[in-house]
């Protein structure tokens, strides 16, 4: 098992959103560059833009799995097919290990709300936020997934 969990917890420690966090994890996979993998999951942390939609973290896989196993032909109805399945697997797994793959409520009792500006990352927010796990737990997933 590689290390991609542990480096998406340490990623989220160090100040990147939740998305950002687990796909600059996967950078030696997906062959991205830090900066450009950091810029293409910017808009999803806090599910969305701090909408509190779907989960940061679960979006930032997605994205994973899109450049290791997604498709380019619009056309290619088969390969379409079996990349949301793909897709769904990782979100089944996720909500089995999680409770949830919206993060409205997964963060349900820790105060955040939707919108507004980014929270400063004080001891406080990390010890109330599931997120530097979850993080860690979507990444964990993917390698198993992945088999890297």
């Amino acid at each position: 098992m590689s290390n991609h969990a542990e480096l998406a917890k340490r990623l989220f420690l160090e100040g990147y959103n939740c998305s950002q966090a687990v796909f600059c994890a996967f950078c030696d996979v997906t062959g991205l560059e830090m900066g450009a993998a950091a810029r293409m999951a910017s808009s999803f942390g806090g599910g969305l833009g701090r909408l509190r939609e779907v989960c940061g973290t679960v979006s930032g896989a997605a994205l994973v799995l899109g450049m290791v196993r997604g498709y380019s032909d619009p056309k290619d109805y088969p390969a379409k097919k079996a990349h949301y399945a793909l897709v769904q697997e990782f979100a089944r797994r996720f909500r089995e290990a999680n409770g949830s793959i919206v993060c409205r409520e997964l963060l349900r009792g820790t105060g955040a709300t939707a919108g507004g500006a980014p929270e400063a990352r004080t001891a406080e927010y990390y010890s109330k936020r599931p997120c530097p796990n979850l993080a860690y737990s979507a990444a964990e997933i993917l390698d198993e997934m992945l088999e890297l």
